[in-house]
């Protein structure tokens, strides 16, 4: 059985590959029953969240992760997540892999904004705001920049160490990055604002988004959870990761939505109706996108195939 770990697993999976093994699954569908996603108590600290993602593709391959997500492991200098993908023959049964689940997830959730940005950011975009300073920021600025021409982007976090911190490690890979204090203002000049916090309350308003602008939104994966507030929803064309998961699980729709703020005819399209072309994506310079991803067990069925598929080839094993 192939053994993968962090750095493994990163290499295995670049960018433009994983991107396009992502749209190609999106395209062709596979088996995804419904996850399993549960609340863990940690005493005197928030409620840690257990997930359990299957799929398949028939006759071909199968897959679960397993993954843990302990929103104050900050505390402890610790990733907020934790996991591991087992990848087995769709023949057989047969356990093929064992992937680091922590960067596996990273990237291919990084890589599904960027699939999505590919179709929705204007084909000029240049300035990023990255809101967010954990293991998930430098992903999604690297994935965006692999699909849009971004030549600047702008860090914030709530602690301004992190933010420095993850613009310095931005930079040291090639990107022009700074970390930011005002917020509204780097919202207000940004082309592509990409938000992934763990937070409770709106942190981006509709307000500051000028015309042209998209908006992706990977936090907030619990009902309870919002990053962007009811205007910005409002004035956006909102397309998802999958009807299923954004609409019962993403804060950011799901709240609206429960208070009639938007209706759900405003949900326009899911990730597997753009590639497929079957909605166009964006319709004009001026149009503000949102992309709203809650994760998705296809994501992680692709970039596993990808990942053991690509190590069995270079090693000739």
């Amino acid at each position: 059985m192939l053994v993968l770990n962090e750095d493994e697993t990163r290499r295995a999976l670049p960018w433009p590959a994983l991107i396009g093994a992502i749209e190609n699954m999106f395209r062709v569908g596979c088996v995804t029953p419904l996850r399993h996603h549960h609340d863990v108590e940690v005493p005197g600290e928030r409620n840690a969240t257990l997930l359990m993602m299957p799929a398949w593709v028939p006759g071909s391959y199968l897959g679960v992760k397993i993954l843990s997500v302990f929103p104050d492991n900050a505390q402890r200098a610790l990733p907020a997540i934790f996991g591991t993908y087992l990848l087995s023959s769709g023949k057989t049964g047969e356990m093929l892999a064992a992937i680091e689940g922590g960067e596996l997830t990273a990237r291919r959730t990084a890589a599904t904004s960027a699939l999505a940005a590919r179709h929705l950011a204007r084909e000029d975009a240049s300035a990023m705001l990255m809101v967010g300073t954990g293991r998930l920021s430098l992903n999604l600025m690297e994935a965006h920049a692999a699909v849009r021409p971004l030549t600047s982007f702008t860090v914030w976090g709530r602690n301004a160490d992190a933010a420095a911190a993850m613009a310095q490690k931005a930079r040291k890979i090639g990107l022009d990055a700074q970390p930011c204090d005002d917020l509204e203002r780097s919202a207000r000049e940004a082309d592509l604002i990409s938000c992934a916090t763990l937070s409770d309350q709106p942190l981006v308003k509709g307000e500051w988004l000028k015309p042209g602008a998209h908006l992706d939104l990977v936090g907030a994966f619990k009902p309870s959870m919002r990053e962007s507030d009811d205007i910005a929803v409002q004035r956006a064309t909102i397309f998802v990761d999958t009807y299923d998961g954004a609409l019962t699980e993403g804060g950011d729709l799901v709240q609206p939505l429960g208070s009639g703020a938007i209706e759900r005819s405003e949900v326009v399209a899911e990730l597997s109706e753009l590639v497929s072309g079957r909605y166009g994506g964006r319709k004009s310079k001026d149009e503000i996108t949102l992309f709203k991803s809650v994760g998705a067990a296809l994501e992680d069925l692709a970039g596993a195939i990808l990942a053991y598929e690509s190590v069995i080839a270079e090693n000739h094993l």
